[in-house]
């Protein structure tokens, strides 16, 4: 059976699964008009996906926790008239590849066009990082924009667009979020959050920006098995039901505004920002490099660098392959 007929039944199962309840496999394979044999192979190929489904002899298939499906005809009725497109796919490798792929073969992208995925089988974080991306749980976004002024102007772009974040996660939630440096974001110290932000052009010249975002909503159960740092999501923080289709449309409405008012003003625009949000404001930090480095955080510049004060010097630092935690 093809790959895409092998997506259509996924959907289609979790369209009745998707409130939580028990339903037999008898009865799903009539509704789809499949084989039992079939039922359970589609169910165990989401299980890959890190969906957490029970089967219970004598009462069928239920899903750990109920889910809200993403939905591309929603989405579009919630988003205001001259907003880009949102495309919604099951399953993918990575969103921001989805989009890279989309630029590297010449297709027209408008400004502000966002992929979102139910799961992705190869999700990206930073410094060549695997991003766990169970079915359903959480939010897999990735956004195009063109910077006009090329790819130096990008410096400070992952703080920028983590403030995005934060702003909709106070405006929606009441929550206080904070940026740590270069590009997490955290909830009472636990990362909610991380960017990915991938730029294909030249240095002097037009530059195309893919802006990855990976939101936890509902992290299952099984995620600690494959995380090792703390984590949080938005269902346990804000204590309420996190509507996706909702939130993706509010999130590609920060996002964009954020990217228009820096590509007005580079990050300068953002500093005072930044430094309200500053996860490690005014901590003891460690940077890792070459040379590890250790001192108290006082923000960053206009260019979006990390201001380390040592006790015999205070220096700035940029990205790259540096990444920052708390110090001793």
């Amino acid at each position: 059976m093809s790959n895409k007929t092998s997506l259509v039944c996924q959907r289609q199962l979790l369209q009745y699964l998707a409130d939580g309840s028990f339903y037999s496999g008898q009865w799903l394979a009539e509704q789809l008009g499949i084989s039992r044999t079939a039922v359970a192979n589609y169910l165990n190929e989401l299980k890959q996906h890190g969906l957490e489904i029970f089967s219970v002899k004598g009462r069928g298939y239920k899903l750990a926790n109920p889910i809200q499906l993403l939905d591309a005809n929603k989405i579009k009725k919630l988003q205001a008239a001259d907003c880009a497109q949102i495309l919604v796919q099951h399953i993918t490798d990575s969103t921001n590849s989805q989009l890279l792929n989309k630029l590297q073969t010449g297709q027209p992208l408008e400004q502000g066009s966002v992929i979102i995925a139910e799961a992705q089988s190869a999700g990206r974080g930073r410094r060549g990082r695997t991003w766990y991306s169970p079915f359903g749980a959480n939010l897999y976004f990735s956004c195009f924009w063109r910077l006009e002024q090329g790819v130096t102007a990008a410096m400070g772009l992952s703080l920028a667009i983590g403030l995005a974040v934060c702003r909709l996660l106070q405006h929606q939630y009441q929550l206080d979020a904070r940026v740590k440096w270069p590009n997490d974001i955290y909830v009472n110290d636990r990362k909610i959050a991380g960017i990915l932000v991938e730029l294909s052009g030249q240095v002097a010249a037009a530059c195309d920006v893919v802006i990855g975002i990976g939101l936890n909503i509902g992290m299952p159960e099984q995620s600690r098995q494959h995380i090792d740092q703390p984590y949080t999501d938005l269902r346990t923080e804000s204590q309420q039901r996190v509507d996706r289709n909702r939130l993706v449309v509010a999130l590609q409405h920060q996002v964009v505004s954020v990217l228009r008012e820096f590509s007005r003003a580079g990050f300068a625009s953002f500093v005072t920002e930044f430094n309200q949000h500053d996860l490690y404001a005014n901590r003891k930090v460690l940077l890792m490099a070459k040379m590890p480095i250790t001192g108290i955080c006082r923000g960053v510049d206009k260019q979006g660098g990390i201001i380390i004060e040592t006790g015999q010097s205070t220096d700035v630092y940029y990205g790259g392959e540096l990444s920052l935690r708390a110090g001793g």
